[in-house]
This record gives structure tokens, sequence and C-alpha cells, in this order.
């Protein structure tokens, strides 16, 4: 059965769409964009500050589905500028470090609120 997943330790939905949704063991997080749950502010400043939020941002979520980062399958990750692609790894390995999931990074023309970085992630457990 599907069931939506909601927490107020990472931003609420600004659009037609769920933090996420859990159904059969898996776990599916909708997109996140660098937006400060504690003030509804989108954090201003380069890609390693957006990443950083982000990615908090992902495992508030995913920890909030019962859920860790270990459980993590696959991420889709979108920048804006494929020459933050080494800067955003960097804040992502301190994420993902150990056994990281499968993931594909794409350069996009521009994101909502016009982030530096997107990321949405798919979660598996037995």
């Amino acid at each position: 059965m599907k069931k939506i997943v909601a927490t107020d330790r990472a931003p609420a939905a600004i659009g037609p769409y769920s933090q996420a949704i859990q159904f059969s063991g898996l776990l599916f997080v909708s997109g996140q964009i660098a937006i400060d749950p504690q003030t509804g502010e989108f954090v201003e400043g380069g890609i390693e500050a957006q990443a950083e939020q982000v990615l908090k941002n992902l495992k508030a979520i995913i920890e909030g589905a019962g859920m860790a980062l270990k459980d993590v399958l696959k991420c889709s990750c979108f920048i804006k500028n494929m020459d933050d692609f080494v800067a955003f790894n960097g804040v992502y390995e301190n994420y993902f470090g150990e056994n990281p999931p499968a993931r594909e990074t794409v350069e996009v023309a521009r994101l909502p609120k016009d982030a530096l970085v997107e990321v949405s992630a798919i979660c598996g457990v037995e």
C-alpha cells in the first residue's frame, strides 16, 4: 500500500507532490533543493552550501520514513553547471562515502528557485 511520507525536518513540498512515497519496501524521495526547513528560505551561497542543505533535507526525509542513508539505492543529481561537479562530489561523498548508491549527475539549464543543485533518491530495505 502506498504511504505518503512527510517530516517537518525537511522543507514542505512547494508544489503538488509529496516529500516521499513509501511502497513495498521502497522509498521514492522527491528532488530536494537548498531550502532551510527552519526558516523556509532558500539557502544562498555556492554549490557546497547548497549541496550541504540539499543532502541534509534528503537525509531528514529518509530518516522520517524510518530508513537511513545506507538504504539509498540510487540518487539522481541535477546541477546547473558541470564545472561544479568536483565541488558537489566533495559534499556528496561526506554523506555517501562508503558503499555509495548508483547515481547519475546531469547538467540542467534551470532548477526551481534558480538552485544550483537538486537531488532525489530511491531507497530500499528487505
